[in-house]
């Protein structure tokens, strides 16, 4: 079934209809001017075993394309059991799609799973816009919101390693396409969606060149990684745990980092708003000490590509002590969106890690009593906007942190009573008590402080 999307208004077609002169007037009145207008396909796939429709990746695909800039004037699904080798949904239903373009006008057709070099060439054959899928969506979005010199390296290396198998017998078209956004820059919104960013003008040079390039990347990326290694041996050695905070994006993580912290990282209703990692130093009950590392949002289909690009930024979650998991209690995907963020910590090795779940956006239900808790690990129901179960989150953060450390009983000379103040900062205290020879205390610290406290039993 072909359906058309006109802002509000959605027309169903059995087969192919032509619009009619009000249809048509919906189009011209549309807000376009400054936007690429988009036609969305999807498959449907009689065997697939994601645990999300058809419809609703759909959606999803809409509101990345929005994110970008685009106008969605359309979409269409095909139903196969699997997608064609040739052109993803069948000869017949890609020139019905190039019919559609005739009609509507639009200039680009987003695909919800990543094309084959092939499908996309036939597919641009048949049709007289351009072609994208997915996966070059996320990555001009990525490379709209990439900030730091970290973030930029990483995206120009997942778009580099993405085109370089699609430039055969496609240079001269990609080169034409950069060039309208040579000055864009890596966080620029300059250019077409899917050749943006800072990967763009290297298109015009030879696969020899971009080969290069990539292994350029690829070592400024390592002295990055690096870098990051020698600051997280650091807090190891001062035994500050790390709690990364982990969610599907535009869940509020960084609402709720910056609530929790007091931190001003970028909070916007679009997806992808945060790329690079941010730690701030939060105090939870009992004055004990950690760190907390907002991290890039996880999204369903993410390119494996760019699991890996972003490997550097991943590991601040890899190495991390604890997970606090972000859910948006109040989408109607909440668990699919919670399945697609295990699914990413299992390829990073990470989901076996101690975590405690943030189900965000409880302002938003009708009641936030009826929230079930119980399907998440450690759940508290939480507003990260209306600071709603603040309080209630660091003491599940701080009970599930020391179900991590080691317990000590110890007393501690009172001549050394620096060594109360780390078990404080560093530990949870549970019984603190002053005896004639010095602070005997109960309690859980890091592993790592263990042997701070020995001379003392």
């Amino acid at each position: 079934m072909l359906q058309y999307t006109l802002d509000d208004n959605v027309l169903h077609a059995n087969g192919r209809k032509e619009l009619t002169a009000k249809q048509n007037r919906l189009i011209d009145m549309s807000s376009r001017e400054g936007h690429e207008h988009a036609f969305l396909v999807a498959v449907d796939q009689d065997e697939s075993e994601s645990l999300w429709s058809v419809e609703d990746s759909l959606s999803e695909l809409g509101t990345l394309a929005r994110t970008a800039g685009a106008e969605v004037v359309g979409t269409m699904t095909q139903r196969l059991r699997h997608p064609d080798v040739a052109t993803y949904i069948g000869k017949g239903r890609a020139q019905e799609l190039c019919d559609t373009e005739k009609e509507l006008g639009f200039d680009i057709v987003i695909f919800d799973d990543e094309l084959s070099p092939s499908q996309q060439r036939n597919l641009e054959k048949i049709l007289n816009a351009r072609v994208i899928d997915r996966t070059a969506l996320i990555l001009d979005i990525f490379a709209q919101h990439a900030r730091t010199r970290e973030g930029r390296l990483q995206v120009e290396l997942a778009q580099l390693e993405y085109r370089l198998p699609r430039l055969a017998g496609r240079g001269v078209e990609l080169s034409r396409q950069a060039g309208g956004s040579r000055s864009a820059g890596a966080g620029g919104v300059g250019g077409a969606i899917g050749v943006r960013g800072p990967g763009e003008t290297k298109l015009e040079i030879d696969r020899r060149r971009i080969r290069s390039r990539i292994a350029e990347l690829h070592e400024e990326i390592e002295g990055v990684r690096e870098q990051r290694t020698i600051h997280r041996r650091k807090r190891a050695a001062q035994a500050i745990p790390v709690i990364a905070v982990v969610g599907y994006t535009n869940a509020g993580k960084s609402t709720l980092f910056n609530s929790l912290t007091e931190a001003e990282v970028l909070t916007e209703n679009k997806l992808f708003a945060t790329l690079d990692p941010t730690t701030r130093h939060i105090t939870l009950p009992g004055n004990q000490e950690a760190l907390l590392t907002d991290t890039v949002g996880f999204i369903q289909k993410l390119p494996t590509r760019l699991i890996a690009a972003f490997r550097a930024t991943l590991e601040e979650v890899i190495d991390a002590d604890m997970l606090l998991e972000v859910v948006d209690i109040s989408h109607e995907n909440a668990i699919e969106q919670s399945e697609t963020v295990n699914e990413v910590l299992h390829e990073l090795e990470t989901d076996e890690k101690p975590r405690v779940t943030a189900l965000n956006k409880i302002d938003l239900l009708v009641d936030p009593a009826e929230v079930d808790t119980s399907l998440y690990p450690h759940a508290v129901a939480v507003s990260a906007l209306k600071k709603v179960g603040l309080d209630a989150l660091l003491a599940q953060i701080a009970q599930v942190l020391a179900a991590t450390m080691e317990v000590v009983q110890v007393i501690i000379p009172y001549d050394k009573s620096e060594l109360v103040e780390l078990f404080h900062r560093r530990g949870r205290v549970e019984l603190e008590e002053h005896q004639s020879n010095g602070t005997f205390i109960v309690g859980r610290i890091p592993r790592s402080l263990l042997n701070y406290f020995t001379q003392c039993k």
